[in-house]
């Protein structure tokens, strides 16, 4: 019997992934698995379950055209009461996780180790107790050994690996700053909560244009992590933008990760006027139109909200709209994330 895993993504953001058997509806797995996803009928009639699949290979039986027409389900909707996976899939749940009775799961990790990549980033490697099985882009609350305080951090490191990675931004009084500079231990205890958040790799189908800002980079890496292992025939283009040379960490793995890829274009950009660099000032002096391929292609992009507001603004003045355009911004504060 073949297993296959379904991400179940909640509107309020939280993600579980269930195992479906290849013969079994994914209703029944999830209240196998102690999920109750929306039901009244079971039987593809009132179309309570109705979900979209942004990724993977189905089966749906039977549906009345009162629940879900022919045309939703060409677009991609389904009903979980009548959908049997065919392989890996991803489901966006038109309701909260609370509603569904399920919440983020908690994983215990030690700390392995904690690398001082430049004066203004960290990378922490947390050796965890179980792997996780997140989206690559999507992060979790990662609980300050000592504080009773949290900080929300994307994965740098492939998923359902037994080694969680993640880059920080180094704030001088930050919370999760001063204890990885100051009191960090190998085999720490932490704990992890998630995967939470909407911005993740959705199937590769067309050009990519990622934009990475300072720290942002980490769930890119998370991203580059999959594509090599399972390939791209689409070119991508990763912009990654930094303030001084010195803050372009982990470049190696980026450009080691585009070698296996083989169609990856990695284009780095410094904001300090004093370095000597090809490309200085913002992304936004960089991107032109023919950079959005006339519309057709993903937007992905990762960096502090001046960042994001000026991508954005600088789309509409550009006149052309991505196919797809995901974003996510940080703040100092090392606590908030959003996404959309």
């Amino acid at each position: 019997m073949t297993t296959y895993n379904v991400a179940l993504n909640f509107e309020d953001g939280v993600t579980r992934v269930i195992q479906c058997d290849d013969d079994e509806k994914v209703t029944d797995a999830a209240f196998r698995q102690k999920i109750n996803l929306p039901m009244d009928c079971r039987d593809g009639v009132c179309g309570t379950c109705k979900c979209f699949a942004e990724k993977g290979e189905y089966e749906l039986e039977f549906y009345m055209d009162e629940s879900m027409s022919d045309e939703e389900a060409e677009q991609g909707y389904v009903l979980t009461c009548q959908m049997i996976p065919e392989s890996d899939c991803v489901l966006r749940v038109p309701a909260s996780s609370s509603v569904c009775k399920t919440a983020p799961e908690s994983v215990e990790g030690a700390v392995q180790g904690v690398d001082r990549l430049s004066e203004t980033s960290f990378g922490l490697r947390v050796k965890l107790a179980r792997p996780i099985a997140f989206l690559p882009g999507q992060y979790v609350n990662v609980a300050v050994p000592g504080t009773g305080v949290h900080r929300s951090y994307s994965f740098s490191s492939a998923p359902g690996s037994d080694e969680a990675t993640f880059l920080i931004r180094n704030l001088p009084g930050g919370v999760m700053s001063s204890y990885l500079a100051e009191r960090a231990k190998p085999c720490d205890t932490v704990t992890l909560t998630g995967p939470m958040g909407a911005f993740y790799l959705r199937p590769i189908e067309r050009a990519q244009l990622w934009l990475a800002g300072g720290t942002g980079l980490a769930p890119f890496l998370s991203m580059l992590e999959q594509v090599a292992e399972q390939g791209s025939d689409h070119p991508i283009v990763l912009y990654y933008a930094v303030t001084r040379a010195a803050d372009l960490v982990e470049l190696d793995r980026v450009e080691d990760l585009a070698e296996r890829i083989g169609n990856v274009t990695v284009i780095t950009i410094l904001a300090a006027e004093e370095e000597a660099h090809e490309r200085k000032g913002f992304v936004t002096d960089h991107l032109g139109a023919e950079d959005l391929k006339g519309g057709d292609c993903d937007v992905y992009l990762c960096g502090p909200p001046p960042m994001v507001d000026a991508v954005r603004a600088h789309f509409g003045k550009l006149g052309v709209e991505p196919a797809s355009f995901h974003y996510e911004k940080f703040n100092p504060t090392e606590a908030e994330v959003a996404a959309a």
